[in-house]
């Protein structure tokens, strides 16, 4: 027979078993019920609160494709003010509906006209068979050009610091391009410079390139002026825009001002009866960030312009 001692342990062992036993499954229960109110580890809570902005839009798309494209000139984009804004030598300039306006001008916005952030497309765009609605639009466009509302210049302006002839002149060098001289701004001497490797590459084994390097006759960039029948700035101001024409264009078209003096559909001009310079002289201008005006609806195809913003807008890889 056991003893009383005995049965007196085997009742308190009892008794902590199942205080145990309790006690645990209270543990697992509180911790399951307070999953669902806890942040989950890869989600820390935010520290402060910051600007709500429901999708990717395009002013974000826009603020930080030119902090990409210019890192030596803008310091950071941020979201503040309930606009995007990019820091700029120590001045704040916001989108404002593209317009890229310092805070002092974002009430007058309406008076000036977007920057162009254009769809500019990897290939040559096919020609496009036009309705009559769109010609009358094409021309009225036109003839409204020379009374345009100001694009703001203050944003180019502050960016490649040119606010007058002279100190646009004074941002520019002197330099040898294919053989020719030119001006360009001081900032773009090196990707002008791995233009020409490139091209020259090129044309050490395809003579169609050597000859067509052969028959230029003008390189132009710097010249303070604005864009032709307008009363915007144009990119030549800045010593950033190269025009490169052929001794002679072979009859063929290459500027859609100039077209429109005797051809009315200067438009539908077919690829044909334009001059273009070789498709590898294009490539090398895109790789390092030059545009080239062939692509546009008012064509231009002696002319490259260094916006590199635009092809990262538009998911064209840079060197």
């Amino acid at each position: 027979m056991r003893s009383p001692d005995f049965a007196t342990g085997y009742v308190v062992r009892f008794f902590m078993s199942r205080t145990l036993t309790a006690l645990l499954i209270i543990f697992v229960v509180g911790n399951a019920c307070s999953c669902g109110s806890r942040r989950p580890v890869s989600e820390p809570a935010p520290l402060i609160e910051q600007p709500v902005e429901q999708t990717v839009s395009r002013a974000k798309q826009v603020m930080r494709a030119l902090t990409e494209a210019y890192p030596k000139q803008i310091e950071r984009v941020e979201f503040r003010d309930n606009d995007w804004a990019i820091l700029m030598h120590g001045k704040w300039y916001y989108y404002a509906d593209g317009r890229l306006l310092q805070e002092n001008l974002r009430e007058s916005a309406a008076g000036y006209r977007a920057v162009i952030f254009y769809r500019y497309p990897a290939e040559l765009p096919p020609l496009e068979e036009r309705n009559p609605e769109e010609v009358s639009r094409i021309e009225n466009n036109r003839n409204s050009r020379s009374r345009d509302t100001l694009r703001s210049s203050t944003f180019m302006d502050d960016l490649w610091r040119a606010h007058n002839h002279s100190e646009a002149y004074n941002n520019t060098s002197a330099v040898r391009f294919l053989g020719r001289s030119t001006r360009i701004h001081n900032l773009i001497v090196e990707n002008l410079a791995f233009v020409e490797a490139q091209i020259l590459a090129a044309a050490a084994n395809d003579p169609q390139i050597q000859t067509w390097i052969n028959s230029i006759a003008i390189s132009e960039s710097f010249a303070w002026r604005n864009i032709a029948a307008s009363q915007s700035r144009s990119y030549h101001s800045y010593g950033i825009a190269l025009d490169l024409l052929p001794r002679s264009l072979g009859g063929r078209q290459t500027y859609w001002l100039w077209t429109s003096q005797h051809r009315a559909d200067w438009w539908n001009v077919s690829y044909s009866e334009r001059y273009h310079p070789p498709q590898a002289v294009i490539n090398a201008f895109e790789s390092y960030g030059f545009i080239w005006g062939g692509k546009w609806l008012r064509f231009d195809t002696m002319h490259f312009e260094y916006r590199p913003e635009v092809l990262i807008l538009n998911g064209i890889p840079l060197n």
